[in-house]
């Protein structure tokens, strides 16, 4: 990174956290973050260089400065948290720098990515993590196998499950006690096409022969059918 600031051009460094933590809560090596982070790159490697923070607890108009001076080359190297995910375009930003790379998602990450390479210049992205889970390792291995957002984005769901059909929860095993979300797109496809076409011809399943039918689908989802459709 050093060398490519050196040579004009600019990078970022992410990080999960404000404030940082040193672990002693949770047992472990503690987080970097970016005000300790910032100390730390001021006072060593990028002692020489113009450094600026970038997070969510800084006011709008500050932050916007803070990004208005990176766009325009005045700052060398932005140390921020995921507020540079999406909406930021600096093509002379060439290297991004992800500490703790673990503990983000597959999809923040590779939105993370997009911030750099995109200029015509050859760029970087540097992944900085001790996974601790198989499912943080499957998710680092598979950002550096893939550039393709579906891909990905197929993958995030196959590591994180799919959580509820109805309901709130997001992630974690499928509800179906057969079928597979990422396996069985035509069998489910079909089943939709069915519940549709049952729901059109008896939308509130009042009828004698569907007694058992709304009697288990109540059972099984209740109230949170109201959050969801076979539309």
């Amino acid at each position: 990174m050093c060398a490519r600031l050196e040579a004009g051009e600019q990078a970022y460094v992410v990080v999960p956290t404000i404030e940082g933590t040193d672990g002693r809560e949770e047992g472990e090596s503690g987080l970097a973050g970016v005000r300790s982070l910032m100390t730390e790159l001021e006072a060593g490697p990028l002692k020489d260089r113009r450094l600026a923070a970038l997070h969510g607890r800084l006011r709008r108009d500050t932050r916007e400065n803070v990004m208005e001076r990176f766009r325009g080359g005045r700052i060398d190297c932005l140390v921020a948290t995921t507020v540079i995910e999406v909406g930021v375009d600096v093509p002379n930003a060439t290297v991004m720098v992800v500490e703790h790379a673990d503990r983000f998602g597959l999809a923040q990450l590779h939105q993370l990515r997009g911030r750099v390479g995109r200029g015509s210049e050859r760029s970087y992205c540097l992944l900085i993590g001790e996974p601790t889970t198989p499912d943080a390792a499957e998710r680092l291995k598979a950002l550096a196998e893939s550039t393709d957002g579906f891909v990905l984005a197929e993958k995030d769901l196959e590591i994180r499950g799919p959580g509820e059909v109805f309901g709130s929860r997001q992630s974690g095993a499928s509800p179906f006690k057969v079928a597979d979300l990422m396996k069985d797109r035509e069998l489910l496809a079909m089943a939709r096409r069915d519940a549709r076409g049952w729901i059109e011809k008896s939308p509130a399943l009042a009828r004698a022969e569907e007694t058992t039918l709304r009697r288990r689908l109540f059972k099984a989802y209740g109230d949170a059918l109201g959050l969801g459709d076979v539309g």
